[in-house]
């Protein structure tokens, strides 16, 4: 069905937005609300643009930008609190990772 990577969401610092993928509004309310607040504190934390990310394999990951004149980015905190979210929110990630391999890749988990 999905090919290469698939947005779930995505928040920029440079614009101001948050971004979820339609294709994942049958998420609950309660997740997607904790999606756009992790989000959107991370890059007003750090600046840069945050994406997560689904392969093809069903991993999901958190991908960050940032434009290569932007002195406000923060490349070390970053850093930081990527690894900061994957601790605390691992159960939230395991979830979603989870959710997307049985409704979008169609495996059948025992």
């Amino acid at each position: 069905m999905y090919q290469k990577q698939v947005v779930l969401c995505g928040a920029s610092a440079y614009e101001q937005k948050y971004y979820l993928n339609e294709d994942f509004k049958g998420l609950p309310e309660q997740v997607q609300d904790e999606l756009k607040i992790m989000c959107v504190l991370f890059t007003e934390d750090v600046g840069g643009v945050l994406t997560l990310v689904f392969d093809e394999d069903g991993e999901l990951f958190l991908e960050v930008a940032a434009d290569e004149g932007d002195l406000l980015y923060d490349d070390i905190g970053s850093e930081l609190k990527i690894r900061k979210i994957q601790k605390e929110k691992a159960e939230l990630l395991q979830a979603l990772k989870l959710y997307y391999r049985v409704f979008f890749l169609g495996e059948e988990i025992e």
